[in-house]
């Protein structure tokens, strides 16, 4: 097995504390944003958060993740237009009653237009398959998880950088595949979607409120 040196350089214990209260204070303040400003955001913004993301551990590392992004307003269009449609019969006949009464304090509705006001969408596929080079035919291992992992770097890179962002999980997503021309080997993750807020933003109350260390963690 061929090795390179980790090239690890350690911080001093006050560094370490200081940087990740740093990160923990700039992630609290992040917001799941259903109203986007039309403001243009730099296509290489974009390009550098996806580094990040590319940077996630994977199965394997046969990093199986695609990430499809979109900035054309007449794809926009076509993806809001679908996602509505799913998103209909999900909010008349897929979803429960209990549910729906867990969505209630969000406000959410079947009409998704920020998918068109927002500058960029992403779709993220989870890549079930890959080719090697000799043509054959292999599975990734994990790919659901290891594209999870992927897609919180994106958003914590995102955030970092000053945008705001909604993950936006219409179900079934099959639409993905077609609009943005992937393969059935590619299993749509999220479409999240990215830029600044509008100037007249509002969250949720509900949506502010998060669980205390001591409910989200024990330590043994």
């Amino acid at each position: 097995m061929e090795t390179t040196p980790l090239n690890f350089r350690e911080i001093p214990a006050a560094e370490m504390q200081a940087r990740a209260e740093a990160f923990a204070a700039a992630m609290a303040t992040r917001r799941s944003v259903r109203d986007f400003s039309s403001r243009p955001v730099p296509r290489a913004l974009i390009e550098t958060a996806l580094r990040t993301a590319g940077s996630a551990p994977s199965g394997a590392n046969l990093q199986p993740w695609h990430f499809a992004v979109v900035g054309d307003p007449a794809v926009k269009r076509r993806i809001r237009f679908a996602a509505e449609e799913e998103e209909k019969l999900f909010y008349a006949n897929r979803a429960s009653d209990a549910w729906l009464a867990a969505l209630a304090p969000l406000g959410t509705d079947a009409n998704k237009s920020f998918l068109e006001t927002a500058p960029w969408l992403i779709a993220v596929f989870a890549v079930n398959s890959y080719q090697s080079a000799s043509g054959e035919t292999h599975p990734t291992y994990y790919a659901k998880e290891s594209t999870g992992l992927a897609c919180g770097f994106l958003i914590a890179a995102l955030h970092q950088a000053g945008l705001a962002t909604l993950t936006h999980t219409p179900s079934p997503m099959g639409f993905l595949n077609e609009i943005c021309g992937r393969p059935a080997s590619e299993k749509p993750f999220l479409l999240l979607v990215t830029g600044y807020p509008a100037e007249n933003a509002q969250v949720p109350v509900h949506a502010t409120r998060r669980k205390s260390l001591a409910q989200i963690s024990s330590f043994h």
